[in-house]
C-alpha cells in the first residue's frame, strides 16, 4: 500500500501557489483494508475514504471505461492491480496527471511539467473525448492559469461539441465550472476557449449570438457586440474580484443578439429581452438569485447610468427606487461597477473615468442620508409619511447635483 498526492496539490506547488485541498491516491489497497486502517468510506460511485485524524480524501486508485451518455456513464475498476500510472491516465489533462510521493519526488508520465512551462492545457488520452465536463474544465484552467489549448486537445472539444455530447451536461456542474471561471483571474479565456471549440453555441447561445452583431455606430463600428462583451468582461475583471460584477458584465447586453434595430438610439427593447434573456439562462443552470438579480438590474438600468447627468432630481429618485438600492446599497455598487466596466469596454476607453458613477453616488448619497426625524414626530399617515419622504430626498438629491 502506497500513498501519493496527485492533481492539482501538486499542480499548484510547481506553480508557486498557494495549494488548498490535497488528493491522495492510495495505490495497492482494498476497501476492506482502508476501513481497518480507521478510514471512514464516503465515495457512492467509487471507494473514496476520509483520513481518520487529517478528514483528508484518499481514493483508492482506479480505471474507468464508458458505459453511457454524459459524464455519470462511468465503470470503475479499484482492483489492487491498478497502478498509480493506470489511474494518472484517466485524468483530463498533463498537468492534472502529477504525482508525488511522501519523499517529495514527482512522478510525471505525461510531460505534465513540460506543459505547466510552457503554459499549455493538453489532453492525456483519446480517452478525454468521453466525459463532456472536460470541455468546461479546459476553458475553466484557461481562465484560471491563461494557458493555450493545444491545438490536438482543441480538436477533440470540436468534436465533443459538434456531437451533441454537451447535450448531457447536468445544469449545475456547468454553473459551477462558470463561477469558478468567473472567479479566475483571466475570465474572458473561458468563453473564448468555448467560442474556438463551438461549444459556446451549445452551452451558452445567448453569449454566442453577440458575435457578428454590430455595436450601433454612435459606439465603435469597428467591434461587434461579443467582443465588446469580453471586453466588458476584461474590465470588469480588473475593477473587481467580485464574480457577480463580472457575471454582470458578462451578460448586460444579451438583448443586442435578438433583433438589431432595438438597439438603435431611440429604442430601448433590447434591455427587456435581454432580462428574459438572462432569467432563461439562469433558471436553465439553476444560476444563485444574486447573480441573477444583479444580471437583471444591469440590463435593466446600464443605459439610465449612462444618461445620468441628463436626469432631473425626480427622475434619479424614482431610478433608485426601482433599483431598490435604498435597501440593497451593496448591490447598487455592484451595478455602478458593472455599469463603469460596460463603459471601459471599447477601445480607447479603457482607462475612462466614468463620472457617472461618481455623480450617482453623490445623489444617492445625499438621498440616503435625509434626516427622518421630523416625520417620525409629525402625525402623519403611511402614505403621507412616503410622500414626504420623497419630497425631502428629491430635494436633497437636487442639492447635491447642483454643487
Amino acid at each position: 500500500m502506497k500513498t501519493y498526492k496527485v492533481g492539482g496539490a501538486v499542480r499548484d506547488r510547481l506553480l508557486g501557489l498557494q495549494v488548498k485541498d490535497i488528493d491522495w491516491v492510495v495505490v495497492g489497497a482494498s476497501p476492506e483494508e482502508m476501513t481497518g486502517l480507521g478510514y471512514k468510506a464516503v465515495g457512492k460511485d467509487f471507494p473514496v475514504f476520509l483520513h481518520p485524524e487529517s478528514k483528508q480524501e484518499y481514493a483508492l486508485a482506479r480505471t474507468e471505461r464508458k458505459t453511457g451518455p454524459g459524464y455519470k456513464g462511468f465503470s470503475f475498476d479499484v482492483s489492487g492491480s491498478v497502478t498509480l500510472e493506470d489511474d494518472l491516465e484517466r485524468r483530463d489533462l498533463t498537468i492534472n496527471a502529477l504525482a508525488e510521493d511522501t519523499d517529495a519526488n514527482i512522478i510525471d508520465h505525461f510531460n505534465g511539467q513540460q506543459d505547466l512551462k510552457a503554459g499549455v492545457l493538453r489532453h492525456i488520452s483519446p480517452a478525454f473525448i468521453e466525459d463532456p465536463v472536460r470541455v468546461l474544465r479546459v476553458a475553466r484552467f484557461a481562465a484560471r492559469f491563461n494557458f493555450t489549448v493545444a491545438a490536438e486537445t482543441n480538436e477533440l472539444m470540436r468534436t465533443m461539441s459538434e456531437s451533441g455530447e454537451l447535450d448531457s451536461l447536468v445544469a449545475e456542474r456547468v454553473w459551477s465550472e462558470m463561477e469558478k471561471a468567473l472567479s479566475g483571474k483571466y475570465p474572458v479565456r473561458f468563453i473564448e476557449v468555448l467560442r474556438d471549440c463551438g461549444a459556446l453555441k451549445s452551452i451558452f447561445p445567448e453569449i454566442d449570438r453577440l458575435f457578428g452583431i454590430p455595436q450601433p455606430e454612435k459606439h465603435h463600428p469597428e467591434i461587434d457586440c461579443g467582443i465588446h462583451t469580453l471586453m466588458a468582461l476584461e474590465q470588469a475583471s480588473l475593477l473587481s474580484d467580485d464574480p457577480l460584477i463580472r457575471f454582470a458584465a458578462l451578460v448586460h447586453d444579451l438583448g443586442k443578439g435578438t433583433t438589431p434595430r432595438d438597439y438603435l438610439p431611440g429604442h430601448r427593447g433590447h434591455e427587456e429581452r435581454g432580462v428574459k434573456l438572462i432569467e432563461k439562462l439562469c433558471e436553465r443552470y439553476r444560476v444563485p438569485a444574486r447573480y441573477r438579480e444583479l444580471g437583471v438590474l444591469v440590463s435593466r438600468f446600464h443605459l439610465d447610468c449612462h444618461r445620468a447627468e441628463e436626469m432631473r432630481a425626480d427622475t434619479l429618485l424614482r431610478k433608485f427606487e426601482e433599483m431598490d438600492a435604498f435597501r440593497r446599497t451593496e448591490r447598487f455598487e455592484q451595478f455602478l461597477l458593472t455599469c463603469t466596466a460596460d463603459i471601459r469596454g471599447r477601445k480607447g476607453n479603457e482607462n475612462h473615468s466614468y463620472p457617472q458613477a461618481a455623480y450617482l453616488r453623490k445623489a444617492f448619497l445625499a438621498a440616503n442620508s435625509v434626516d427622518t426625524t421630523e416625520l417620525q414626530n409629525d402625525s402623519l399617515s403611511g402614505p403621507q409619511i412616503a410622500q414626504r419622504l420623497r419630497q425631502m430626498r428629491t430635494q436633497a438629491i437636487g442639492q447635491a447635483i447642483r454643487t
